[in-house]
């Protein structure tokens, strides 16, 4: 593309060349102005020479020479340099080809070492072209196009401030007023195409869409201009932003008027393609843009600017004798003045330039119009770069260039008013939109805009859409559904063969579309397959994206708003719940596990069970002397009690109420298991169950909910499916008809709910979303769900299905085992030490017991003789048959006494025998004692 560029300059530049050899002998057809032919040889040193490149057939490049020239004189009034600045300036008319020409001639004739202009873009990047081959400086104080850059060329200073620099602020100001469209209107030009890519990108970063570009041809008659103006009426977007010669301008305005397209309802907004050239325009004009905003570059009121345009006039009457007065000075006129002083500034500091130009050798250009006959600055690289350093207050205010373009620090915004305008406030950088000229933070009250007229004479801000009035009725896309439908039904009358849209969601449209602040026309347009023998609706996702290319105006259904559809479509806010769940079949509950329940016989061994379990649990012995016997017996028969009470819930549960339960609980459980799973055709549940890993093979699609219950009977190995994916409000329709042998289960996979459809960026969007809370706070909005669901179904849920929490089963009654086992465990743990501290101390009685001795008189050993041992301490042993004879060895006798035989009594510790030849005498010992002292203490309790 580049090399393209250099051989279009090369041809333009040969063919400027040829026309300058001609140009020696027609001097006429350079159209150069008046100047000397050659420069004093004598004043080479003392001399710095600048063109000017000027279009001195019209009345702007004439005020512009008289500004440059008068700038030149103000400058060197009080000043004495050793270098001054002589001026030449050429003809270059309105054309590329007579610029390059005109700036070739100044470089032949008089060497210059700068050149100000050309007038248009389109001829500096000609220009430019030939700066670079030279080394001279080319300075621009009018060639405002982005496409120029000084990075093309180290040599162009563009002394103007670029178009694209004013786009920040015409940002700011429809952000302010919270536009979300704005038609761009320009000329079929460099100029009017080069602003459009800065305004797109800054329109787009503040999330305001621009439905149409308005493009006018560069030399437009008016039939041209009502033809957009026509296309622009009947659009909604009512704001508009012009970017145009204030020539063309003017007369889109006038005709904008006529076409009644400057009343309330409008808002415009103009570049400073206008706002500079203001000064220009006639009443007619000024009368038809009575509203109007506009940017331009701020001008501060300087005391130099005060007498300037006296001055200005006077010189352009001398230099243009007879001609009529020139309009006030514009900006233009301004820069210009300051683009010679700068020039003159720089001379100062880099002083005399002697080098002058280096000519190629004679032997290396064989033909005289070569551009390189032309030679090379030897001074330019020390010039352009004073220009580039050169900073001073300017009379169009600051004068810093920075990479060799000016910046721009403030614009103002005007508002045409009567018969001329007036400042609504100021743009900066760094602090936005302000009422008045801030430098620094200044007060809250600052912000914003002053008071504005707005076309119409309304002071109130325009909305920034209209529904038009010659505009065409929004079409509104419906999906049509293979069979009858709550949420929407599209049926074709046989009389009249429209058709007729019903159903839930249409209602809420329509309540919704009352409730708009304006009146919106729209019609239903049913949205079919074609493909389909069923006239079913293609897929939403598909809908959506047909109204993303403005095929439909809006989709109104039962659409969810989910994140891919958001990319290149706005939903409205929901009007239903989010989420998507699946219904499943109902299973009657007859457990086979160790829950309650299981089988007849199953339950009779249970009754048999628990019955036998509470006779174990009474005791044999009604007296229990130990404490830790009885508090395990109480733990024993409390959790027995509990168990026998929940058995007879459960039975009696189970013999009056028929319990269900759903055949499955998640998602994850139908993957494993290999089930079907289905949903409704057309919706984006498809995709959602393929992302949760379900097998595409393994979706089924119905097409409503009478199929949803025939295919959950038939199940996942007989045709149907195991479960049913789908949004909730479809699956609350689903159960207020099937809801005795279904169950809505698993997790809400969130979504965003039911929304309407509307192409990116669209207006009504915002509007349409407030109309929504309105209708959804309010009374009618349940009256259309009474009209199409009835009254809410009361079908409870967990009659249907037993929850895992209401389940009784042994693990439910976990706790209770755990606390009854550990209870029992303590009491184990205290038994054991109980048990086994004693069996030390018993040691001794057991020795003391074993020293008892038996003696046996001989006689009769009848066996069926009783013998009672007996003794204080009450002890009863009854002894059947002959107490048996101590052993030879082994037994040990305590005591040989005799006398008890004789008759003599027996000393106290021999127990008697009541028969006729025997006696057991026992050694007392203390622990016996001790134990029949406590026996005697029980008595006396009991």
């Amino acid at each position: 593309m580049v090399d393209c560029k250099n051989i279009v300059v090369s041809v333009i530049v040969l063919l400027s060349s040829w026309l300058l050899f001609v140009g020696h002998d027609h001097p006429r057809l350079l159209g150069r102005a008046q100047r000397p032919l050659t420069a004093p040889a004598a004043a080479a040193s003392s001399v710095l020479h600048v063109g000017a490149l000027l279009d001195l057939g019209s009345t702007g490049g004439r005020e512009s020479r008289a500004s440059i020239s008068l700038a030149l004189d103000d400058f060197y009034a009080s000043r004495q340099p050793d270098t001054t600045v002589e001026l030449h300036v050429a003809d270059c008319k309105d054309d590329e080809i007579t610029a390059a020409s005109a700036a070739i001639d100044l470089l032949k004739d008089f060497k210059v070492q700068a050149i100000i202009g050309p007038k248009t873009s389109m001829q500096a990047r000609f220009i430019i072209g030939i700066g670079n081959m030279t080394n001279v400086p080319i300075l621009s104080y009018s060639a405002t196009s982005p496409y120029l850059s000084a990075k093309q060329s180290k040599y162009f200073i563009r002394t103007a401030l670029d178009d694209a620099s004013q786009v920040p602020a015409i940002a700011s100001l429809i952000e302010y007023f919270s536009w979300r469209q704005a038609v761009l209107i320009y000329d079929d030009s460099e100029f009017g195409r080069g602003i459009i890519p800065y305004l797109v990108d800054a329109l787009q970063d503040i999330d305001t869409h621009i439905p149409y570009r308005s493009i006018i041809p560069s030399v437009p008659t008016d039939d041209q201009i009502n033809v957009e103006l026509n296309k622009l009426k009947t659009m909604q977007t009512r704001v508009f932003v012009v970017h145009m010669s204030s020539d063309v301008a003017a007369r889109f305005f006038v005709l904008a008027h006529d076409a009644e397209m400057l009343v309330d309802g409008y808002a415009w907004i103009v570049t400073d393609s206008v706002g500079n050239m203001f000064s220009t325009l006639d009443g007619n004009t000024i009368h038809s843009m009575q509203g109007v905003l506009g940017v331009r570059p701020y001008i501060p009121r300087l005391d130099k600017l005060l007498n300037f345009r006296a001055r200005f006039l006077s010189r352009y009457k001398q230099q243009n004798p007879g001609a009529p007065e020139p309009a006030n000075p514009n900006v233009f006129h301004l820069w210009a003045y300051d683009t010679a002083w700068a020039i003159a500034i720089a001379l100062t500091k880099v002083g005399p330039l002697t080098l002058g130009f280096k000519s190629p050798s004679s032997q290396n250009s064989n033909d005289l119009n070569d551009l390189r006959v032309l030679g090379v600055s030897q001074d330019g690289p020390r010039l352009v770069d004073a220009i580039q350093a050169t900073k001073f207050q300017g009379i169009s205010g600051e004068f810093i260039l920075v990479n060799g373009q000016r910046q721009a620090s403030v614009f103002e915004i005007f508002n045409v008013i009567g018969n001329s305008y007036q400042s609504a406030g100021f743009w900066t950088p760094k602090f936005g939109l302000s009422k008045k000229l801030v430098t620094s933070s200044g007060p809250s009250d600052t912000v914003g805009l002053n008071t504005l007229i707005w076309p119409g004479g309304s002071a109130q801000a325009p909305r920034g859409w209209e529904w038009p009035v010659a505009g065409k009725k929004l079409k509104i896309a419906v999906p049509v559904k293979p069979a009858p439908n709550a949420f929407v039904n599209v049926k074709k009358n046989p009389a009249t063969g429209k058709f007729d849209v019903t159903g839930y969601c249409i209602d809420v449209f329509e309540a919704v579309m009352q409730e708009m602040p304006y009146a919106v026309p729209y019609e239903y347009v049913p949205v079919v397959d074609p493909n389909m023998a069923t006239n079913s609706t293609i897929s939403y996702t598909e809908i959506c994206h047909q109204v993303s290319l403005k095929k439909y105006d809006a989709m109104v259904g039962d659409t969810t708003i989910i994140i891919n559809r958001s990319l290149y479509v706005d939903f409205t806010l929901p009007y239903t719940e989010s989420g998507v769940q699946m219904v499943v079949p109902m299973k009657k509950n007859w457990s086979t596990s160790l829950d309650f329940g299981g089988s007849a016989w199953k339950q009779l061994v249970n009754i048999a069970y628990f019955s036998f379990q509470a006779l174990l649990a009474v005791p044999k012995d009604p007296k229990l002397k130990k404490w830790l016997s009885k508090f395990a017996l109480i733990n024993l028969v409390l959790l027995v009690w509990l168990l026998e009470k929940l058995y007879s819930a459960s039975l009696t549960s189970m013999m009056t109420v028929h319990q269900l339960q759903p055949t499955v609980d998640d998602l994850n459980q139908l993957i494993s298991n290999g089930d079907y799973i289905g949903y409704q055709g057309g919706s984006f549940v498809k995709d959602f169950l393929k992302s949760q890993k379900v097998e595409e093979h393994k979706i089924r699609k119905y097409s409503s909910t009478d199929q949803y219950a025939e295919a959950l009977m038939k199940g996942s190995w007989n045709g149907g499916v195991a479960a049913v994916f789908d949004e909730i409000p479809y699956l609350k329709l689903f159960m207020s008809k099937h809801c005795r042998n279904h169950s809505i289960v698993g997790r809400v996979h969130k979504t965003g709910g039911f929304g309407f459809v509307f192409p990116k960026g669209s207006p009504l969007v915002a509007d349409v979303s407030r109309a929504i809370l309105t209708v959804t706070e309010g009374d009618k909005f349940a009256g259309i769900e009474q009209r199409w669901f009835g009254y809410e179904v009361t079908c409870n849920n967990q009659a249907n299905a037993i929850e895992s929490g209401s389940v009784i089963t042994l693990s439910s009654l976990r706790g209770v085992f755990f606390i009854t086992i550990g209870l029992w465990a303590v009491v184990g743990v205290i038994c054991a030490v109980i048990w086994f501290r004693p069996r030390q101390e018993e040691e001794p009685v057991q020795e003391a017991v074993a020293e008892l001795a038996v003696e046996h008189v001989r006689g009769n050993r009848d066996e069926s003789i009783i013998w009672r041992i007996g003794r204080d301490s009450h002890l009863l042993i009854q002894l059947r048959g002959n107490p048996p004879r101590p052993a030879d060895t082994g037994a040990k006798e305590v005591a040989q006494p005799e006398a008890g035989l004789d008759g003599v009594e027996p000393p106290p510790d021999t127990i008697n025998l009541e028969g006729p030849d025997e006696q057991v005498r026992l050694v007392e010992h203390p622990l016996l004692t001790a134990a029949a002292e406590n026996d005697k203490r029980n008595e006396q309790r009991n």
